[in-house]
């Protein structure tokens, strides 16, 4: 585990990437997923929640319950969420998830240009994206405090929906 974290800590730390800026295009991806390829360009038109993790991130394992919420409280109302595995390994993502579910869409990125291109420093980190492609905020980790305003942020960019 140590290795692994100083394995993504070397990762992060060669990225050039600036964290993005609210209002900021978000860079696009195209990745392999679970259920077939992710690209954000498909999602246009939704609000975007995405979330980058890796299979050894404590704190990425005690937000997915509250993701898989989030998906079935406001998928139908035009949220999505996307997980964005960086693990070097797909099949170390595979036993994560085998006992930590996701019912969202999942993307493997093991050489880690999507958290690169985003800016992203730490894990988890997550970039909430309105249906016009920009980045509405930026949040890094997750705790059980986290919950209530990161709903509040998405119902915002639903327009208020509840």
């Amino acid at each position: 585990m140590k290795l692994k974290m100083m394995m993504l800590a070397a990762l992060l730390a060669a990225s050039s990437a600036q964290a993005l800026e609210k209002g900021a295009p978000a860079p696009q991806f195209d990745l392999p997923g679970l259920d077939g390829a992710v690209k954000l360009a498909k999602l246009q038109g939704k609000v975007v929640y995405v979330d980058f993790w890796a299979s050894w991130c404590g704190p990425c394992r005690q937000s997915f319950p509250w993701m898989n919420e989030m998906q079935a409280r406001y998928g139908a109302k035009g949220l999505q969420i996307v997980g964005v595995n960086v693990d070097a390994k797909t099949d170390d993502a595979r036993q994560f998830l085998a006992a930590t579910p996701a019912r969202f869409a999942i993307a493997f990125d093991p050489q880690g240009a999507t958290p690169r291109s985003y800016g992203i420093k730490g894990m988890p980190s997550s970039v909430l994206i309105g249906p016009d492609g920009k980045v509405l905020m930026e949040h890094s980790g997750f705790r059980e405090a986290d919950r209530a305003e990161l709903e509040s942020r998405i119902q915002s960019a639903l327009g208020g929906v509840k």
